[in-house]
């Protein structure tokens, strides 16, 4: 299957909305609009979407920062989904292809994606474009900030 690829923008919210709730993160349009603006501001992260005739079945997330321990850019796939009615069609893969290519010409030398353990079906995915898991040998620590 081919869909276009094209940037998400304001008018996309009701499609990401929905999108992000097959995702499992259920929210409303008006929580959804909030979110977009500081990713749509921010020139060191893109949202790429995958477009059936004009309508938004696809979307991933990027962002860019440099490292310091290193010399380069860091790439993190923040977010990645695909409506489910057009899943294990392609779409996924040409999503992740993109943003690879982002990220590359953003100075990125290497990309992280984190997704939950629960979703095993989706590391196969990552594993067949080249991912590695490396969670036995990196730590990772999450701390809320707003408690």
């Amino acid at each position: 299957m081919t869909v276009d690829l094209r940037p998400v923008r304001r008018q996309d919210v009701p499609e990401l909305t929905v999108l992000l709730g097959q995702l499992g993160y259920p929210t409303t349009e008006a929580e959804v609009s909030d979110r977009l603006a500081p990713w749509l501001d921010d020139a060191a992260s893109w949202l790429i979407g995958a477009d059936d005739g004009g309508k938004l079945v696809g979307v991933a997330a990027l962002h860019v920062s440099p490292m310091l321990e290193v010399t380069g850019k860091s790439a993190r796939l923040a977010a990645l989904v695909v409506d489910e009615r057009y899943r294990s069609k392609g779409v996924g893969q040409a999503l992740v292809k993109a943003v690879e290519e982002q990220a590359r010409a953003a100075g990125a030398v290497k990309m992280e994606i984190t997704s939950s353990r629960y979703r095993e079906r989706t590391h196969l995915f990552y594993q067949q474009l080249g991912y590695e898991d490396i969670c036995s040998s990196s730590a990772r620590f999450i701390k809320s900030l707003t408690a």
